[in-house]
C-alpha cells in the first residue's frame, strides 16, 4: 500500500508533495474487510493530523457517524482524484476511478490547501 512497498506497520504520516505540507501525522490503515466496514464509526472526534486510510475503496458513507470529515480519493499513484470537504453525517461520496480513500478531520483539506492532482506520499511510522 505505501509508496515504499508493503510494511508491517498500521500507522502512516501523509505528506503532500506538491504543497510541501504534512497532511496527516497519524493515519491508521483499514485494509481488511471488517476494518473497512467499521471505518470511523463510533469515533466522536478526529484529532488534528489523524485519519483513516481505506484501501481498496472508491466510495464512503457517513451513516451513523457523529462528525463531519474531509475525504480525499486517491488513484494507484497516490494522486488526489477527488476531494470532499466537510462531508456531514448520513451522506455518501464516491469516485469510481479511486483506489483508496483518506478520511481526515474536517478542515484538513483547507488547512493544507490540498487540491485535485496533488501527489501524496505515505511514510510508515
Amino acid at each position: 500500500m505505501a509508496n515504499s512497498g508493503e510494511t508491517e506497520t498500521n500507522q502512516y504520516s501523509v505528506f503532500n508533495i506538491d504543497r510541501a505540507v504534512n497532511l496527516a501525522d497519524s493515519v491508521s490503515v483499514a485494509g481488511s474487510s471488517p476494518l473497512r466496514k467499521r471505518g470511523l464509526l463510533g469515533v466522536d472526534t478526529l484529532q488534528a493530523g489523524a485519519g483513516l486510510w481505506i484501501a481498496p475503496c472508491e466510495a464512503v458513507h457517513t451513516f451513523g457517524m457523529r462528525m463531519p470529515i474531509d475525504v480525499v480519493f486517491l488513484d494507484r499513484a497516490f494522486r488526489v482524484r477527488k476531494i470532499v470537504s466537510g462531508l456531514r453525517p448520513w451522506r455518501i461520496a464516491f469516485a469510481l476511478k479511486a483506489c483508496s480513500v483518506l478520511e481526515l478531520e474536517a478542515g484538513a483539506i483547507s488547512r493544507t490547501e490540498t487540491s485535485i492532482g496533488d501527489r501524496l506520499r505515505f511514510q510508515a511510522r
